[in-house]
């Protein structure tokens, strides 16, 4: 491959440093010129038209491009490989006798340095050799300059004593899905010229690969947001791609019910064909065993082989992925067998969502020959892959799915623990709601040793504005520790939104017009906005329990109507009017920026969990509705003292009497018994340990959460310093999936119940005597798990809420 070279001449003059430059160490090119031969080829020139371009949106300047080395000692930044360069116009200075060092062989890998020793001032040239090993190294070598640019209105800047650089991908694969479809929360709205850009931005931070999705998935044909059809847009990309020479994946489920028959097939590679045939460019498709799709893997993999001889028509050297998801037990082994079989045509295997088994497990089953790729969930923050630890259930209920998600420890963490398993990631995602996510996840796949601070601070300097490269910074890692705390005590919250309203008054209207300022900033007042509804709709359902517990005085039907008009001051008297219409300006904002769809009926979400949050602010945080209605069954009984009994049980719900015990499991703070496996950074995926999950709310709060393990993996709570001569009763209320199967065991031994599906209300309490026997030793170990081998998403094993009561004690 022609080794290409970006060579860049800073000459002092122009290049001036001042004194107070020199204190700073920065050398100034603001009146730098771009010098290239005559020849580059069109992706050089694509890398060249992308530096010029970025820097003048963001200073105002455009770096002229010519053909000639001025003779003027101005700054010149020199285009070009190695041959090339010295066939400019006018010669090229010796480099203080010092020649061009070679780059790494690696073709995308770079290196930028200055010369040793080097003195910069009015007579000596400043020099800046940026070497790229071919048209990608060339890329990847101008994504990093911009990245290291201090750009301001009319200034440009860069840290000399930081230009010192050689660097290559740790992860040969670095990229993210981009799917043009209804689902996606934004991106149905973005036209080819948006697409270009956001594709730009990725290749800035070292992707090198995009996911398109075909026009025929698991959603509508159409959306209202569509600026082009689907094929009209994803042709585009794929042109686009092929400009930038970053490769062109293809995300394609297998949608049809049953491949086994010979007409479905057929149907398949022809609709599967007219899709390769129209692309530009393909370089690999990746298949989906599940979610879409679900199809044995006896009769999946010889219609990919079929697939894999059209995809190669088309595209001669494009690769087959499949991805092994949502398999039960046995189809999992099935495809494990055929994969040992080692069929030439398939290039490799997917790790993502609903694998059964970790990363680690997979790499050791699947043959050698065959490298593995990550799919991670970038994008979502429950019923998913990888849900933030320790989240909040106000959180749950009001942010979603598809919630402004900046995660960048845990996802650190992530990729950490599974990268050496994999040749690099393609992560998941339906939407821009995951934007740091992604320039973190390029970052860190091309080298894993980077300092997260330092890449929040490069994108922070980059996409935000060089003046917020710290606060900003500091202000992603705030975000995401609003997510790791109980929300009504967490001090993070109230810091981070003064850190962004100081930034915000201080924004120039190019930041505010930023759609990536808006949406941390939606974020900042959307936390905010729900930490203060907490405390104060936590504090009128304590008030209007007082005025419960004061019904035997009052009458409970007078009780009932006080404590319902103090749970009803969370509409008729709302906390924080200001942070909530600030909420609803940033969402309009981030509809006109970007088509960001934050509601279904104002900006055309397609539903709730579709990132559509804005909908979600005004929900209650506390048990008015399940109290109302309680309220309302409790009226219609005749007896006084039947109505006091049944508000007795409200307001001491959670109470297990005399000597006994209880969690609300999917309370982090409230799950004294519950045995914890490892940590998130060993097991983000959660194969060993537990993990906290919602529900839809239908009743209580502790109802719509719950914990839960995956797959085989049993859910375990112990309890010490039990009486051996007392009788215990358990009262549980499930959670989570209806209809799916549990088995509860004491002490791994004694059954307190068989497989048996969870009631389709979870709400409704079950109770069990426990053997004596099983506390006879003053402990108790329970063991909840689904039936065996399931496959899916790995749920049903899940438990709201348990009870260890004291029945009696023996004499």
């Amino acid at each position: 491959m022609l080794r290409c070279v970006l060579f860049i001449l800073l000459f002092a003059c122009a290049a001036r440093v001042s004194s107070a430059e020199s204190g700073s160490g920065r050398i100034d090119l603001t009146n730098a010129v771009v010098v290239t031969p005559d020849n580059l080829t069109a992706r050089e020139q694509k890398a060249v038209q992308m530096l010029v371009e970025e820097v003048a949106k963001r200073t105002q300047i455009t770096w002229p491009v010519v053909h000639a080395v001025p003779r003027e000692k101005t700054p010149s930044i020199i285009v070009g490989d190695m041959d090339r360069i010295h066939r400019i116009p006018e010669p090229i200075p010796d480099l203080y006798g010092r020649g061009p060092s070679v780059g790494h062989p690696n073709p995308e890998g770079y290196s930028i340095s200055m010369p040793e020793g080097g003195s910069y001032g009015p007579e000596q040239p400043a020099l800046l050799t940026v070497i790229g090993n071919g048209e990608r190294g060339h890329l990847f070598g101008i994504g990093r300059l911009l990245r290291m640019l201090h750009m301001g209105r009319r200034h440009i800047e860069i840290d000399a004593a930081k230009v010192s650089i050689s660097s290559q991908p740790h992860s040969r694969i670095r990229g993210h899905q981009l799917g043009y479809r209804p689902k996606t929360n934004s991106y149905d709205g973005w036209d080819l010229h948006q697409w270009e850009q956001y594709i730009r931005d990725l290749a800035v931070f070292g992707a090198n690969s995009v996911e398109l999705i075909p026009p025929r998935s698991d959603d509508d044909a159409d959306s209202p947001m569509f600026p082009l059809p689907p094929m009209e847009t994803m042709i585009g990309m794929s042109r686009i791609l092929d400009e930038y020479g970053m490769d062109c994946w293809v995300w394609y489920p297998a949608m049809d019910p049953d491949y086994s028959n010979p007409k479905t097939v057929e149907f398949a590679l022809h609709e599967w064909g007219e899709v390769f045939r129209q692309l530009p460019r393909i370089d690999a498709v990746i298949v989906p065993g599940g979610d879409p799709g679900h199809t044995e893997p006896k009769y999946l993999m010889p219609l990919l082989e079929k697939e894999a001889q059209v995809l190669r028509k088309y595209h001669p050297n494009a690769q087959m992925w499949v991805a092994p998801q949502g398999f039960n037990k046995a189809w999992f082994d099935q495809f494990v067998e055929i994969v040992r079989e080692e069929p030439a045509w398939l290039t490799g295997v997917v790790f993502g969502p609903q694998c059964r088994v970790s990363a680690k497990t997979l790499r050791e089953l699947i043959p050698a020959r065959y490298p593995i790729r990550h799919y991670p969930d970038i994008t979502h923050s429950k019923e998913c892959q990888y849900p933030p630890a320790n989240w909040d259930l106000a959180y749950a209920f009001t942010e979603g799915r598809e919630g402004i998600n900046p995660r960048p420890i845990q996802e650190a963490e992530i990729l950490r623990a599974v990268q050496p398993y994999t040749v690099g990631s393609i992560t998941y995602s339906e939407g821009c709601n995951d934007d740091v996510n992604k320039a973190l996840w390029s970052m860190l796949e091309w080298d894993p040793h980077m300092d997260v601070r330092e890449a929040l601070r490069e994108y922070a300097r980059y996409f935000i504005d060089d003046r917020y490269t710290d606060e900003f910074a500091q202000g992603l890692l705030d975000l995401e520790q609003d997510w790791q705390a109980p929300l009504a005590t967490n001090a993070t919250v109230p810091k981070m939104l003064q850190r962004f309203q100081k930034m915000e008054r201080e924004a120039t209207p190019f930041n505010k017009l930023n759609w990536r300022f808006q949406q941390a900033l939606y974020r900042a007042y959307y936390d905010a906005y729900l930490q203060a509804r907490l405390r104060y709709e936590q504090g009128l359902e304590h008030e209007a329990n007082e005025l419960l517990a004061k019904a035997k005085e009052t009458g409970s039907p007078a009780a009932m109507e006080a404590a319902e008009r103090t749970l009803d001051r969370a509409v008729t008297q709302r906390t924080a009017p200001e942070l909530r219409q600030r909420i609803f300006e940033l969402a309009e904002a981030l509809f006109q920026s970007i088509k960001m769809q934050l509601s279904v009926k104002k900006y055309y979400a397609i539903g709730f969990e579709r990132g559509a949050n804005l909908d979600g602010v005004d929900l209650p945080l506390n048990n008015r509705v399940w109290l109302k209605s309680q309220f309302a069954g409790i009226r219609e009984l005749p007896d006084e003292s039947e109505r006091l009994k049944r508000l007795n049980e409200i307001i001491h719900w959670t109470d297990p009497g005399p000597g006994g015990f209880y969690d609300a499991l999917g309370d982090p703070t409230r799950q004294p018994h519950l045995v914890h496996g490892p940590s998130f950074a060993e097991d983000p995926g959660c194969y060993e340990t537990n993990r906290v999950g919602f529900s839809d709310l239908l009743g209580r709060l502790e109802w719509a959460r719950h914990e839960e393990t995956l797959y085989d993996t049993p859910l375990k709570m112990h309890y010490a310093g039990l009486d051996p001569k007392a009788a215990y009763r358990l009262r549980i209320v499930y959670g989570g999936d209806d209809g799916r199967k549990v088995r509860l065991v004491a002490n791994d031994t004694i059954e307190i119940h068989p497989f048996r599906p969870k009631p389709a209300f979870q709400g409704k309490p079950q109770e069990f005597d426990i053997p004596k026997q099983a506390t006879a030793g003053g402990e108790l170990t329970l063991s909840w798990t689904r039936e065996p081998g399931g496959g899916g998403n790995g749920r049903g094993c899940q438990v709201s809420e348990v009870w260890l009561m004291r029945k009696e004690a023996s004499r």
